[in-house]
């Protein structure tokens, strides 16, 4: 009588072991897919930075010239 008791008991652990393989490998999936997600949106973060910032950089670099030109301008009307 004991050896089917102790014969279900183990099987009721195997098939408890088997569930918490099965809900680790999918935790450990989530995790990995949320880990790539997380990773994706830096990478879109950090390119639209650095494409803003090339645009800012190309206005100033068209802006600068103008202001020196003008600076050059100021100076010469004050010599005289």
């Amino acid at each position: 009588m004991n050896t089917p008791v102790y014969a279900v008991l183990l099987a009721c652990s195997l098939a408890v072991m088997a569930g918490c393989d099965q809900i680790e490998s999918s935790s450990k999936q989530m995790l990995d897919t949320a880990a790539n997600s997380a990773k994706q949106a830096i990478d879109d973060t950090h390119q639209a930075a650095t494409k803003v910032l090339d645009e800012a950089r190309q206005e100033l670099s068209v802006l600068e010239p103008a202001q020196s030109s003008d600076k050059k301008e100021s100076k010469s009307d004050k010599e005289i």
